[in-house]
């Protein structure tokens, strides 16, 4: 490889970095995985990991998978929402999006709140149909939704509610983890989040019966030789599961690594030009994001470029809204707070380890491209 491109990659600042483990201690979990030739069908280490994440969680039950979207996608059939119409937010990853396609379902889009970012629940009420069967909201950039107001439409009209709760691990609101909302949610432990599996997903349940559907979904629909329904080959890793053990007591240092950078771009960034989401008032920060929204959208491309010419990487989550994606069917559904937002914000690189010096070399660019 040309030294320069080494040198440029090795001095790159991303919009985030992956948190590790210790070689030696990630190595002694390989050593015992290989030793055992159990490699993956719910190994000690698969079935250590979902005790701990319940109990760190205080949840009832977590069904660990492959991925984040494959979590989405058992949601959904756990909720019984599979193949029918589902309220979500147009302001999210694709994933949330993608899940609901892949699963038949029709996706019908309910603006944000401008302040939270969330899913507004006003919106929610006026997009429901005879046909809702169920809502998906997203707790985004790991800011609650109105958790109170959803509940209360979902009971009035019925329905079943699978929170999003990709961007939400280590957040509390009320003194109560975000993962503890809804009929179920869905978590991501993809290496971007403040805790990981490398890849990963999990599902948080309520109940022993809805543990025991997603544990027979995961695995192809059978035990053994009795086929029962339908599934997918959905099952985490004993090596990705390693990798969680190996740091899930770490994640309260990695989050107040996080909280010091965050609070140093409050410090430094500008009062005029630009804001950031508002948190719901009872929340738990994990900083897993820092994004911040432009008043003028021409100033975004401006500061993106400017700090891309430093070799710094922020990334524009979530842009575009997912309501104007080409491939959707039908009339496009008019969401504006999230179309505009989209547009408009931008993540600024976040890790625990980013140095005070880098936060006010961004902060300076960011300023001087207002």
């Amino acid at each position: 490889m040309n030294k320069d491109r080494q040198h440029n990659q090795d001095s790159a600042i991303p919009v985030t970095k992956a948190m590790v483990p210790a070689p030696a201690e990630y190595g002694a979990c390989l050593d015992q995985i290989l030793s055992s030739r159990r490699l993956t069908n719910q190994g000690e280490f698969s079935l250590r990991l979902e005790k701990e994440l319940a109990g760190r969680l205080r949840v009832p039950y977590v069904g660990l998978c492959a991925n984040g979207t494959l979590a989405l996608q058992l949601g959904l059939h756990i909720a019984g929402l599979a193949g029918k119409e589902v309220v979500t937010t147009p302001f999210s990853y694709v994933a949330t999006l993608s899940a609901l396609l892949w699963e038949g379902c029709t996706p019908v889009f309910a603006d944000i709140d401008e302040e939270t970012l969330c899913i507004d629940p006003a919106s929610v009420s006026e997009r429901l149909t005879p046909h809702t069967a169920g809502l998906l909201p997203v707790h985004i950039y790991g800011n609650v939704c109105d958790v109170d107001a959803l509940s209360r439409i979902a009971r009035d009209a019925g329905l079943r509610v699978l929170y999003d709760a990709a961007q939400s691990f280590g957040c509390e609101f009320r003194g109560r983890s975000v993962l503890d909302f809804g009929d179920c949610a869905a978590c991501s432990f993809h290496a971007t989040k403040v805790f990981h599996t490398v890849e990963g997903g999990g599902l948080v349940m309520h109940s022993r019966e809805d543990r025991d559907a997603f544990a027979l979904l995961r695995a192809c629909g059978h035990y053994g030789d009795t086929h029962v329904r339908p599934g997918i080959n959905a099952k985490l890793s004993e090596l990705h599961a390693a990798m969680g053990l190996c740091l899930l007591d770490r994640v309260e240092e990695n989050i107040k690594g996080r909280k010091k950078v965050a609070l140093g771009y409050d410090a430094l960034l500008p009062e005029r030009g630009l804001r950031r989401p508002v948190p719901r008032p009872g929340l738990t920060c994990n900083y897993a994001y820092y994004p911040v929204i432009f008043d003028d959208e021409r100033a975004l491309p401006r500061c993106m470029e400017a700090l891309n010419r430093e070799n710094i990487f922020p990334r524009r989550y979530f842009y575009p809204a997912l309501n104007t994606l080409p491939y959707l069917k039908g009339e496009r559904q008019s969401c504006p707070a999230a179309e505009s937002v989209a547009r408009r914000v931008l993540c600024l690189p976040l890790y625990a380890e980013l140095e005070e010096a880098v936060v006010e070399r961004i902060a300076a660019i960011v300023r001087r491209s207002l």
